[in-house]
């Protein structure tokens, strides 16, 4: 059995776990979220804690074991705490503002760039250099964070760009004649 799925996933006070078949649906403060529990795993409920462990005989059963665990430990934390990246943008105009489920940067085109969120993320901007970005899914915070990064990704030479808050930037040396 993986060593990751030995580890039971707590439940902590009020979030609520309905296991139904091969669907799986935790209810917490922030939200819901669903969760297809792959065939060669079984998900049981034993007291406040779930316990991940994969059918006998079946290919790949250990590898999505550890998986499902990891995933439905995500689940909870994202519906008791949620999850939350930063990025930075670093450039002369370089600004971002985020309005009713859009966020609009200016990064040094010759036009702004509207990007839509998707349900169930959302973004703000402290200050015009800072985008915070958060939900309860932690893939899809993720995935938002890397396409909003991937408008302008820093650039070694000067570290211009979007990058995340806790990334760092090596910066390359010119050309010299």
């Amino acid at each position: 059995m993986s060593r990751v799925a030995k580890n039971p996933v707590a439940i902590p006070g009020g979030v609520e776990v309905r296991i139904s078949g091969a669907e799986l649906s935790v209810k917490g403060p922030l939200g819901t979220v669903q969760h297809a529990v792959p065939a060669a795993v079984t998900v049981e409920r034993e007291g406040d804690t779930l316990v991940v462990k994969g059918k006998e005989g079946v290919d790949n059963a250990n590898a999505l074991s550890g998986t499902t665990r990891a995933l439905l430990a995500n689940i909870v934390t994202g519906v008791t705490k949620g999850f939350e990246k930063k990025l930075t943008l670093i450039g002369v105009g370089y600004k971002a503002q985020a309005q009713d489920g859009k966020l609009n940067l200016t990064l040094g085109f010759s036009h702004p760039i509207v990007y839509q969120l998707p349900a169930g993320v959302k973004a703000e901007t402290p200050t015009q250099t800072e985008i915070v970005i958060k939900g309860i899914d932690k893939q899809q915070v993720g995935q938002v964070a890397s396409e909003v990064r991937a408008y302008r990704a820093p650039e070694p030479y000067k570290g211009k760009g979007v990058r995340y808050a806790d990334e760092t930037v090596v910066i390359k040396e010119t050309k010299k004649k």
